[in-house]
């Protein structure tokens, strides 16, 4: 989280836009930037359960990164242009990526997606309108936040179904969100990390002007960012603010 948000930042102050993919060492639980924990879930709980936690930069609602592909996009972004420009184009590239892939995946409109609270349900409980879907159920989870000149949007590309871990580890009963699509299910022998990494790559630079992708270089002081937001975003000040 440290990182995507210096690269908010540098999406701003530098114009840059960058595209990440990584995993997670252990199953982590992240929490929408505004999401409501109090009385939901609680450090003690989630620690017997075997989990860890981080709360976002993005909005959104809770999900459990286990086995699976996590994105994320910072870019520059007029602020005379909505965000949704940006959204838009992020997804299709996903979407033409897991259609490579053989994946019959789909956009969900908007209107097969009503609107839902930041305390509404689990992030994989219901698709919202612009995320992928296949036959109904949610594939790829995302995200969005909004920095004055720049936005970061990032999510999870759902290699297995583990979304009932989230629901058993809640301190309150919560039903466990209905089975979620994923590659394990609908493309099994696509359902690997490095595989569907690699159809992201060649889905963005189908998407881009030839030539303009290169490999991030951090600048000497990255590392030192990094660990300035890192310092704010590990503190429980900002994991269990609300």
């Amino acid at each position: 989280m440290a990182i995507d948000t210096a690269l908010l930042e540098l999406a701003e102050t530098a114009q840059r836009a960058v595209w990440r993919c990584y995993a997670w060492e252990a199953p982590t639980i992240s929490f929408g930037r505004n999401e409501r924990t109090v009385g939901r879930f609680s450090p003690s709980r989630l620690r017997e359960a075997g989990l860890r936690a981080v709360r976002r930069p993005t909005g959104g609602r809770a999900l459990l990164h286990a086995r699976e592909v996590t994105y994320s996009v910072a870019m520059p972004l007029d602020e005379q242009h909505s965000w949704r420009v940006a959204y838009a184009a992020v997804n299709v590239v996903l979407l033409r990526a897991l259609q490579s892939l053989g994946v019959p995946a789909q956009l969900v409109a908007d209107t097969e997606a009503p609107a839902i609270a930041p305390d509404g349900p689990l992030c994989f409980d219901r698709p919202a309108a612009g995320e992928i879907m296949v036959s109904g159920r949610k594939l790829v989870g995302s995200a969005v936040w909004r920095q004055g000149g720049a936005y970061l949007q990032h999510g999870s590309i759902l290699l297995a179904d583990d979304q009932a871990m989230l629901a058993a580890a809640a301190d309150v009963p919560m039903p466990s969100p209905p089975p979620a699509a994923s590659l394990e299910d609908c493309a099994p022998s696509q359902g690997h990390w490095a595989v569907v990494v690699n159809a992201l790559a060649v889905s963005l630079a189908a998407s881009t002007p030839e030539g303009s992708i290169a490999t991030f270089v951090p600048s000497s002081d990255f590392s030192m960012r990094v660990a300035s937001h890192h310092a704010a975003l590990d503190h429980d000040d900002w994991l269990w603010r609300r």
